[in-house]
């Protein structure tokens, strides 16, 4: 018997006869009538085994594209509709203190390479380099003598790709860096929905940016830079590398003008010009040195105005005592009396009192009422050490800038680390330091404090550039009525008649200046000299102080820094009335 056989049977005879009875009704369409065959267990096996791969094959592709890759193709998936761009908040602006724009913004308005170059970055978006999102550039004063004061930013940097790593303006230097939180506000961003044509259907702001805050200082930008151009004029005429200078507000601490020289260009910096960065970097005279709060220098014969009323409140000495300058000191000596020290004047004075020793800045006098001499007592290093910190020296200022410093005040303990070999305190260190040599070291900033505080009766003010800050002081302890003679020792300084007056130069009609200047020796065989003055005016009514100084000029110089004041003054009565009387 065949497989035939065994699944079939035959037909009974009564079904045929049955089923003939049906067939006006058969639907042969259907297949009906039709004897139907049973599907081979094989073709059953071969679909199951078709769909069986079907499933895996999906089942693989799902795993992939859900687990293995699932947060990369998300990613694709969410940049391939939507894109976020970065909206960079404005920078504030730096105004001076009557409203002139001394650091400002202008809009970028391609991304070019130049653009490129100028940010020392790419610039671009996060997300897409064809459609770059601009960020302003930063301007500066175009007139000399203020890179030091506001100082420059690095601009925001992107990568190959576009994405941002630096997103923000970075204040680097001066105001650009003390106020960069104030300046610099908080970027925004959108985000567009683009379709898959690539086409934006919408583009929404997601975070509006909030632009950074203006600041205003108190310098007056007029001032500032004709105070550069007189100091750079008379180093040039006169052989210095250096300088800085300083006017302050005797009444509030507020800054009228801060400037030094040589100085770097703020905007190379900003723009990224290496060959300009290197250069002053490089620069031997050090342009990137804010020298007006930074310089250290050697101050010589204006500490005597310290002196003077250091002198009067400790009751050695009243104003009018005279003391015979007859252009030395002689000091024995005690291992070798047939050699004695030798304390040397500039000049010989003849008899003089406080006020006229301030005016023509007799270091015998000072080296008297300092150290001691004859009869005459004297102030001794620990005083001379206490009236200096009184006066603010030997720590910062407070001035709001950064890398201010805080200078040296000699003492016994300052020697002793300094000069190892020689540790034991002299009688002629004191002398030294009692005209402002041997070991002080100040700066312009603390100098032209200390000037205020004589011209405005003992107030010792942190000095500001902020034009909203509330004034702060601390007072120096010494009655006004002491700091009145050295006031006028200083207006004698300028208005006397006498031959060996020290600042005959500034008695210039149209303003009443009090003055005092400064020279000390430096190198190694003293063949150069720092050269000093400050002053205030009006001299009965003060109002400006000034501390200027010129670095390392040579010893032969006979025209010092208050010679090269004048032609400033001269400009400031013809321009600048409001600042005279």
């Amino acid at each position: 018997m065949n497989r035939w056989q065994r699944d079939t049977h035959e037909i009974e005879p009564d079904e045929i006869f049955l089923d003939s009875t049906n067939l006006p009704a058969r639907d042969s369409s259907q297949f009906e009538g039709r004897i139907g065959k049973p599907v081979s267990a094989r073709a059953i096996i071969a679909v199951g085994v078709v769909f069986l791969a079907v499933v895996i094959g999906f089942g693989a592709r799902a795993y992939t594209l859900e687990i293995a890759r699932g947060a990369s193709y998300a990613d694709i998936s969410r940049n391939n509709t939507l894109t976020s761009t970065l909206i960079f908040a404005t920078r504030g602006i730096i105004y001076d203190r009557n409203g002139k724009e001394l650091a400002w913004n202008v809009p970028q308005t391609t991304a070019s390479t130049s653009d490129a170059a100028i940010s020392g970055s790419t610039v671009a978006t996060s997300s897409s380099p064809t459609t770059p999102s601009l960020f302003a550039l930063r301007r500066y004063i175009a007139e000399p003598g203020f890179a030091d004061l506001l100082g420059f930013v690095r601009y925001p940097k992107a990568d190959a790709s576009g994405a941002w790593w630096q997103s923000t303006y970075m204040g680097v230097d001066g105001i650009e860096l003390e106020d960069d939180a104030t300046l610099s506000g908080q970027n925004g961003a959108t985000l567009a929905e683009t379709n898959a044509h690539g086409v934006v259907e919408e583009t929404n702001i997601i975070t509006p940016p909030v632009d950074g805050t203006d600041v205003t200082l108190s310098i007056d930008a007029d001032l500032q830079n004709a105070l550069y151009k007189a100091l750079v004029a008379h180093a040039q005429l006169q052989g210095f590398r250096a300088g800085a200078g300083v006017i302050m507000d005797v009444r509030t601490g507020a800054v009228l003008a801060l400037t030094t020289f040589p100085e770097y260009d703020d905007q190379a910096f900003t723009d990224g010009d290496t060959a300009a960065i290197n250069a002053a970097n490089n620069d031997p005279l050090t342009p990137m040195l804010d020298r007006a709060i930074s310089g250290l220098y050697a101050p010589g014969s204006i500490m005597k105005t310290i002196f003077a009323a250091a002198a009067l409140n400790e009751h050695i000495i009243s104003p009018e005592k005279e003391i015979d300058s007859v252009g030395e000191i002689t000091v024995p000596n005690p291992y070798d009396p047939s050699n004695p020290t030798l304390f040397h004047d500039w000049t010989v004075h003849g008899w003089i009192d406080m006020r006229t020793a301030i005016a023509v800045s007799s270091d015998e006098y000072f080296y008297t009422i300092g150290g001691g001499y004859g009869g005459q007592a004297g102030l001794g290093i620990a005083k001379i050490d206490e009236y200096s910190q009184r006066f603010g020296l030997g720590t910062t200022t407070g001035i709001d800038l950064q890398g201010e410093k805080a200078g040296v005040i000699p003492s016994p303990a300052w020697k002793a680390i300094a000069f190892p070999n020689d540790p034991e305190w002299q009688l002629g260190d004191t002398y030294h330091s009692a005209i402002g040599q041997y070991g002080f070291l100040i700066t312009p900033i603390q100098a032209v404090r200390y000037a205020a505080a004589i011209a405005n009766g003992g107030k010792l003010f942190v000095p500001h550039l902020i034009a909203s800050t509330t004034p702060s002081f601390t007072t120096v302890g010494i009655p006004d009525a002491d700091l009145e003679v050295v006031r006028e020792g200083m207006r004698l300084a300028v208005t006397s008649t006498r031959s060996d007056a020290t600042v005959p130069q500034l008695n210039i009609p149209g303003i009443d200046i009090a003055a005092k200047t400064g020279t000390a020796q430096i190198g190694t065989h003293n063949q150069y000299v720092n050269s000093w003055s400050i002053g205030f005016w009006p001299a009965t009514d003060p109002k400006y102080a000034y501390a200027v100084v010129l670095e390392q000029g040579p010893s032969t110089e006979t025209a010092g820094v208050a010679v090269g004041m004048a032609p400033f003054f001269q400009w400031l009565i013809a321009n600048h009335p409001e600042y005279v009387n």
